[in-house]
C-alpha cells in the first residue's frame, strides 16, 4: 500500500488499543513513534506492547538499543524510514503509533535531518558547563547562533539544546540551515485521539498504578543492577526517575507514584502542544467513555475513514 496512516494523541489516551482493534480488519504493521519504547529491558514503565500483543501484529523500531545506547532523531527517522519501506514491499498498510511529535513530524512532514554522530567529549564540556552555569547560558548561546532553532526547543530541555549546539560546533552550519522539510511521495492521513482532560487524568492515574502493580520497582532495581546509571537519558524519563529516587530514599513510594502521576499528566499537556486539535491535517475522534464503554461508533467511523483513505 503506497500511503501511511498515523495515529497520534497524548499518553493513555487509547492509541495502542486503537492500533491492535484495527490490525483485526487491515493488514497492517506498527511503526513505533514513542521516543522511550526503543530501549530494551524498559517494558513496563513504557507501556510497550505485551509479548502477546506484538507476536499477533508486528511492531517496528521497538527494543533497538540498550539503556546506555545514545539514540538521536536521525536514527529513528533512518529506523522508521527502513521500516515503512519494508512493509509498504509486503503490500500491508503502514501504521505510525505514537506520542512523541518530533518522531511523528519527522516522517509524516519529511524532515531532512543532518547526520551528525554524537561527540561524547563535547557533549561532555556543555553538560559540565549547563552545571555549572546553568541551562540559559546554553540556551542562550543557541539563540545568539540560531534563533529558529532555539525558538523550537524549550529552554528546559537541556539534551535538545546540547545536541544543536553539538550540530553547530560539529559542522559549522546553524542547525536550522541543515534541517528541511522534502514532502513525501505517497498519500498520509493522520488521526488524532483525544479525551476529556479529566477523563484522561483517570486514565493515566490507574495506569501508573498498574504499573506499579506489574513490577515497576523491581524493573527499576534490575535496571540498576545490571549498572545503568541513574543519569542516562533513559534512566532519567518518566517512572524509572522517580522509581531511582525512592530506592535510593529520596522520597517514599507513594510520593514517587503521585510524582509520575504529575509528571505524565504535564506530558500530556505537552503533546497537546505538538498536536494541536485546530490542526486541519489531523482528523480528531473524541474517544471519551460513554456509560464505563469506549465507543464501537468511534471505531467504526475510523475503519471506514481508512478504508475510503487506501481504496
Amino acid at each position: 500500500m503506497k500511503c501511511l496512516v498515523a495515529i497520534i494523541g497524548p499518553t493513555a489516551v487509547g492509541k495502542s488499543e486503537l492500533a491492535l482493534h484495527l490490525a483485526q480488519y487491515f493488514s497492517l504493521e506498527i511503526i513505533s513513534a514513542d521516543s522511550r519504547q526503543v530501549y530494551r529491558y524498559m517494558d513496563i514503565g513504557t507501556n510497550k506492547p505485551s509479548l502477546a500483543e506484538r507476536a499477533s501484529v508486528l511492531h517496528h523500531v521497538i527494543d533497538v538499543i540498550e539503556p546506555d545506547e545514545d539514540f538521536s532523531l536521525a536514527m529513528y527517522h533512518q529506523l522508521a524510514t527502513e521500516a515503512l519501506k519494508a512493509i509498504k514491499q509486503k503490500g500491508k498498510l503502514p501504521l505510525l503509533v505514537g506520542g512523541s511529535g518530533l518522531y511523528v513530524w519527522s516522517l509524516v512532514e519529511g524532515w531532512k535531518i543532518p547526520q551528525v554522530p554524537p561527540d561524547q567529549k563535547l557533549r561532555r564540556q556543555l553538560e559540565d558547563r549547563a552545571e555549572q552555569e546553568g541551562n540559559h547560558s546554553l540556551y542562550q548561546e543557541l539563540q545568539d547562533i540560531d534563533p529558529v532553532a532555539a525558538a523550537k526547543i524549550n529552554p528546559s530541555n537541556i539534551r535538545r539544546i546540547i545536541r544543536a549546539l553539538e550540530i553547530y560546533h560539529t559542522t559549522g552550519q546553524p542547525p536550522s540551515q541543515l534541517q528541511r522539510k522534502e514532502a513525501p511521495g505517497f498519500p498520509i492521513m493522520v488521526i488524532g485521539l483525544t479525551r476529556k482532560r479529566s477523563e484522561l487524568y483517570r486514565k493515566i492515574d490507574w495506569r501508573v498504578d498498574k504499573m506499579i502493580q506489574m513490577g515497576l520497582v523491581e524493573e527499576v532495581e534490575q535496571l540498576l543492577k545490571k549498572s545503568y546509571s541513574p543519569a542516562l537519558p533513559s534512566m532519567s524519563g518518566i517512572g524509572y526517575k522517580q522509581i531511582g529516587q525512592f530506592l535510593r530514599g529520596e522520597m517514599t513510594l507513594p510520593q514517587a507514584i503521585d510524582k509520575i502521576k504529575y509528571e505524565n499528566h504535564r506530558l500530556a499537556r505537552h503533546q497537546y502542544a505538538w498536536f494541536r486539535l485546530s490542526d486541519s491535517r489531523i482528523h480528531w475522534f473524541d474517544v471519551s467513555e460513554t456509560e464505563g464503554k469506549a465507543s464501537i461508533a468511534t471505531l467504526n467511523k475510523v475503519k471506514g475513514l481508512i478504508e475510503g483513505f487506501i481504496s
